[in-house]
Order: C-alpha cells, then sequence, then structure tokens
C-alpha cells in the first residue's frame, strides 16, 4: 500500500478526520480532543495513536499533559494526491468541453448533415 493510500485508509474513519479538523486550530490535549467527539478519552487516545503511527500527527509533553499537532509535512503528500487528481479531472473537462464545441460548429456549418 502507497502513503498516500495509508493515509486515506486512515482519513477514512470519521472520528479520525475530526480529530484531524480539530488539530487545524492548533495544538490540543486528549482531554480537549474528546470534548470535540462522541467517543471516550481511551478511544481518541487509540485513534491518536494510529494518526502518531502514520506521522500524521505529532505528540509534545508539556508537564503532565501531551499536546497533538498536525505533522504539514505529512498532510502535503496527500495534498498532491488530490491536486493531481483535480489536475487530471480539469484536464479531461476541458478536452470534452472542446469536444463538444467542435461538436456544436459542425452542426452550425452541416446543419442537414
Amino acid at each position: 500500500m502507497s502513503n498516500t493510500q495509508a493515509i486515506l485508509h486512515i482519513l477514512a474513519d470519521p472520528t479520525r478526520r475530526t480529530l484531524i479538523d480539530a488539530l487545524r486550530s492548533g495544538p490540543l490535549t486528549v482531554g480537549a480532543l474528546a470534548d470535540k467527539t462522541p467517543v471516550t478519552r481511551s478511544a481518541v487516545s487509540q485513534h491518536l495513536r494510529v494518526l502518531k503511527d502514520a506521522e500524521l500527527v505529532t505528540e509534545r509533553q508539556q508537564g503532565t499533559r501531551r499536546y497533538y499537532s498536525l505533522q504539514a509535512e505529512r498532510l502535503g503528500e496527500l495534498r498532491a494526491y488530490v491536486d493531481g487528481l483535480w489536475a487530471d479531472a480539469l484536464e479531461q473537462f476541458s478536452k470534452l468541453n472542446a469536444q463538444e464545441s467542435e461538436d456544436e460548429r459542425d452542426k452550425i456549418q452541416n446543419p442537414g448533415g
């Protein structure tokens, strides 16, 4: 499985996506993250472990608290993949549009044909 496929698989879980979305505003503790999800702190910790193992989040300990942050570089791989999909879709749309325009010109130039 490629890195991008692994990231997509990990982010297929709605709880993990909720955690990623919550971390977009900055570092948060497990407790703060648990307040933003319908799951227990223990479940949040398990999801964070998966995200950490995939290098999507980092962990920093400050006193007795652990703060989790997004790992922007790793998310860049996912963005590059999506950007590639988007570029391919735009190219296909452009080709389709050009073909439809050509078909319309042919109909105008040859109304009976």
